[in-house]
């Protein structure tokens, strides 16, 4: 048994302390004094000495010697108050007369301590598109404007500066390919995201890659008459999410995190206008050098090429 690194005494010190007030008849004030100890503390070293010779002077480890289990009985009402009524550890404490403590340990035992753990998840379907153009997947993503480096990069959040307002990348990325189109755009209305559509689709043209459905979420600037009005001059199929459930427009989504820690992230730019300067270079990367564990360590004009 190791002992405690501020520990005062030790077997030995302790010994000696019970020799003194047993055998030499110290006062246990005189001799708690003499040892740099409390009296409270010599009275109960020379409480175990009497009781256990030499052997009750040594350290002892701390933890209980009895440790009460909560009865099968109680652990199945806890299950069954989480699972029927979804209750929280505190109501089911207090509904049972069971300290908080033991609830949420049996929950964890359980598996259970959180609410989301009572549902199971539901399988990801994961889908690819049989050839370019089959299916676009459209999404913009708010960025702040700023005139010098801020917090994110070098983490000062003492120093602030008058907002610049935000400006919005619209993205579109290609199902089958994963080729993508970006611009940075002042905002994101109707008319905006209408003439990125149109942009965009003239640009995968350009590519051999004709657009026969769209993928966009419920925001605003999608679901307006102008956007309908867009998708139908261009006979494409709109498509969109299923309301909270951002995972249907996936491989978007996952852009946007690759786009925001490799480009927008990626080093401090002194302003945002350096920063959508360097957008292009990052894309033309992308598109035709990026490795992407999708297409196999291949970049997505690779595929392009193999598709035609």
């Amino acid at each position: 048994m190791k002992l405690h690194p501020n520990a005062k005494t030790t077997p030995y010190t302790r010994e000696l302390l019970a020799e003194r007030i047993l055998r030499l008849g110290w006062a246990v004030s005189d001799a708690s004094q003499a040892a740099g100890i409390s009296e409270r503390t010599a009275y109960r070293w020379l409480a175990r000495y009497r009781a256990e010779g030499p052997q009750g002077l040594r350290d002892r480890p701390c933890t209980a010697h009895r440790i009460a289990r909560t009865s099968r009985l109680r652990v199945q009402r806890i299950e069954r108050l989480r699972r029927r009524h979804r209750l929280t550890g505190a109501q089911i404490g207090r509904r049972l007369a069971m300290p908080r403590s033991t609830v949420a340990s049996v929950l964890k035992r359980l598996g259970l301590e959180r609410l989301s753990r009572l549902e199971p998840k539901a399988p990801v379907v994961r889908y690819e598109r049989d050839r370019p153009g089959e299916l676009l997947h459209l999404d913009t993503k708010k960025l702040g404007r700023f005139r010098r480096v801020g917090h994110r990069i070098t983490g000062d959040r003492q120093r602030r500066h008058r907002r610049g307002g935000w400006e919005f990348a619209h993205v579109c990325i290609d199902d089958h390919s994963r080729l993508a189109y970006v611009e940075v755009l002042a905002d994101e209305r109707a008319e905006t995201a209408v003439a990125f559509l149109q942009r965009a689709l003239r640009w995968y043209r350009k590519q051999g890659i004709q657009a026969e459905r769209i993928m966009t979420d419920n925001g605003g600037c999608y679901v307006s008459r102008a956007f309908r009005e867009a998708c139908r001059q261009h006979e494409v199929r709109h498509l969109r999410t299923r309301p909270y459930r951002p995972q249907t427009n996936g491989k978007a989504e996952r852009f946007i995190q690759t786009m925001l820690r490799e480009w927008a992230y990626q080093r401090p730019y002194r302003t945002s206008n350096q920063r959508r300067k360097q957008l292009d270079p990052w894309l033309r990367y992308y598109n035709r050098e990026r490795p992407h564990s999708a297409l196999t360590g291949k970049p997505p004009y690779e595929r392009i090429r193999r598709s035609r």
